[in-house]
Parts: structure tokens; C-alpha cells; sequence
């Protein structure tokens, strides 16, 4: 199924269903009085948030809908069927936007939470609510009220821990690999990774976190170069960002000090709050490299950064330092999860 992560979408409630104006005709009952009946309410459209699903794809194809009206009001005291509502299942981080004004109507960030989108219109009234000791024989009736409709546009976020930052060919399909039950493309050539993939990391029992893997960047992604720009927002919700930087040998070309610099300008340009992120520098491959030179190459490289946070060196695909670094992340997150209120 292909990976569809915004769309816009148009919905129309039920209008309500008019109330009736109507008397009663019975024999040897002459003034019988009114009895028409309220029309029923229009069906609104709520928005359901799903576990099961990953992907805005049906809502690609089926951009509009539309709920049905309510039932006129009808003699003999007869009131108006209302119309059923509909309810459109989304994936667990769905946004959803009014796409005229920009607010923000519903954000599902958990299992089974529902969200009303479009309200439908109340049905009319019929004329026995107008009847009094001055009026016997009302007349009147109220129409039933239009449902609210809008242009609304859908906008999914992952929802994961950690994120993976780095160029194409970084290691980073590699490392969720290892680490988690996630089984991304893998091959050595870039853009492997077309979309973000999801992997449950479980360190003890109990114990877990998510990270999503995006398709690498690469200079100028924040005014839409490569690919990992279109997903660079599904990042907007983790506690953590790891930074991995390619330690096999570079070509003569590349400066790996200016790629790590030239992604982090990336972030700044794209959002200040995922600039602003916690990030660790994560050294992969060093099964490359000799034993007695790893330490080296690392310094050196946090040297010409000025990097003074977190850093770790692995082999995402020998395992080499995984499982450290899976520890280490966990204990940050625990704490942050303490800090933030999350349960």
C-alpha cells in the first residue's frame, strides 16, 4: 500500500429535515388540533483515530463526503427519521486542518479517539409546538437547519520516540533493522528508504520505544531537494533525534564534516523546533575501520563540529554498540516521558 501522509478532503453534513404543519382529521373529532411532527436531524461526520492503519491512501481517492438529511416531519405526531452518521476512520497522528482558516480541528494522537468534524443541522419543528390559547390552529413550522460543511486537509505525523537523521546511505534502514522488528529496504545505492518506516525497539521487558526511519537528506532538502524533506515533519513529534554519520571511507569529493553540517542547516531552515530537538551524533559503520583508528576518526570529527553532546559509535550492521546505545536511549526517554507528563 503506498505511503499517502497529506490529502485534502471536503465533507457536507446532513441538513435537518423540516417539521411538519399538519391537523388532525378524525370523525366526530372536528377541531382535532395540530399534529405535525419535528423533521429529523441531519447525519454529522466525526473523525475516529485507528491503530490499524498507516496510511491516508483511501482518502486519495474518496475525497468528498457527504452525510444524509434528515426525514420530514409527518401528520399524526409523527416525527422525522434522523440520518446516520458517518465516521471516518484516520490513523493514530492524523492533523486535520480547516484548509480556508488554518485552525486546527482535531489532532487524533491516540487509539479510538473520536472527533467531531461536521455537525449536522437540527431538524424543524412541526406546528404542535405552536400551538396556545391564542393559537389554536398554528400554522406555522420551522425548515430544517443546514449542516456545516468544510474543505478540511488531512496531515499524518508519526508518532515515534526517535527519529534517524542522516544522508542517504547513512545506515539508518540498517540500524532500525537491527534494533527493532522493522524490516525496511536495505541495498547499497541511495533513497532506499522511499518512506518513513515505524520499528518498536523493546530493551527489557516493558521497556520499548518507537523510531522512524525517513528517506535521508541532503543539501538543500528544506527547499525541496532528495526526498526526506516531504517527511521531515514526521519528526516533529519525538523526544530524540540520532544524528548518523557514514564512517566508511568518504570519496574525495565529499567532506563528511560539511554534510553533518549542511543537514543541520537543513533542520534549522525547515523548523526551529526540530532544530532545537535534543540530537546525538551516531558513528556508524566501524566495522570499516581498523580498531586503533576509530577512536581517532571519531575525535577528530567532534573536533572540527564543536560537538559536546551525546555521541556513540556502532556497526548497525555487525550490532556492534547497539545495544548500548538502545539502553541509553531508553533511560533519556524514560526521563523525558517523566518530565512531560506522558504515561
Amino acid at each position: 500500500m503506498k505511503f499517502i501522509d497529506e490529502v485534502k478532503i471536503q465533507i457536507a453534513a446532513g441538513d435537518g429535515g423540516d417539521g411538519a404543519a399538519s391537523f388532525r382529521r378524525e370523525k366526530n373529532i372536528p377541531k382535532g388540533g395540530p399534529n405535525g411532527g419535528d423533521g429529523g436531524n441531519g447525519g454529522s461526520i466525526y473523525a475516529l483515530a485507528d491503530h490499524n492503519l498507516n496510511t491516508l491512501v483511501d482518502y486519495r481517492f474518496t475525497p468528498i463526503f457527504r452525510a444524509k438529511r434528515g426525514e420530514n416531519g409527518r401528520g399524526a405526531d409523527c416525527y422525522g427519521k434522523g440520518a446516520d452518521d458517518i465516521i471516518l476512520h484516520m490513523p493514530v497522528g492524523t492533523i486535520i486542518t480547516n484548509d480556508l482558516t488554518g485552525e486546527i480541528v482535531a489532532d487524533l494522537h491516540h487509539d479510538q479517539q473520536r472527533a467531531l468534524l461536521a455537525k449536522g443541522g437540527q431538524g424543524g419543528l412541526g406546528n404542535i409546538h405552536f400551538k396556545s390559547s391564542t393559537n389554536r390552529t398554528p400554522r406555522q413550522f420551522t425548515h430544517g437547519e443546514p449542516g456545516e460543511k468544510f474543505e478540511l486537509r488531512l496531515e499524518l505525523r508519526l508518532l515515534a520516540d526517535v527519529g534517524l537523521l542522516g544522508l542517504p546511505n547513512a545506515g539508518k534502514s540498517t540500524l532500525i533493522r537491527a534494533v527493532s522488528a522493522a524490516r525496511p529496504k536495505v541495498a547499497d545505492y541511495p533513497f532506499t528508504t522511499l518512506y518513513p518506516n515505524l520499528g518498536v525497539v523493546r530493551v527489557d521487558d516493558g521497556r520499548s520505544f518507537v523510531m522512524a526511519d525517513i528517506p535521508g537528506l541532503i543539501e538543500g532538502a528544506a527547499e525541496g531537494a532528495g526526498l526526506g524533506h516531504r517527511f521531515l515533519k514526521h519528526l516533529s513529534r519525538t523526544g530524540l533525534l540520532l544524528h548518523l554519520i557514514d564512517l566508511a571511507p568518504f570519496n574525495e569529493e565529499i567532506d563528511p564534516v560539511h554534510s553533518a553540517r549542511a543537514l543541520i542547516e537543513e533542520l534549522h531552515k525547515f523548523d526551529q523546533s526540530l532544530y532545537e530537538k535534543p540530537r546525538w551524533l551516531v558513528f556508524n559503520k566501524v566495522d570499516l575501520l581498523p580498531e586503533a583508528e576509530r577512536t581517532v576518526v571519531c575525535e577528530e570529527f567532534l573536533k572540527a563540529l564543536d560537538w559536546r553532546e551525546s555521541w556513540f559509535a556502532i556497526s548497525a550492521l555487525t550490532g556492534e554498540g547497539c545495544q548500548a546505545l538502545t539502553y541509553a536511549i531508553m533511560q533519556y526517554l524514560e526521563t523525558f516521558w517523566l518530565t512531560t507528563g506522558r504515561t
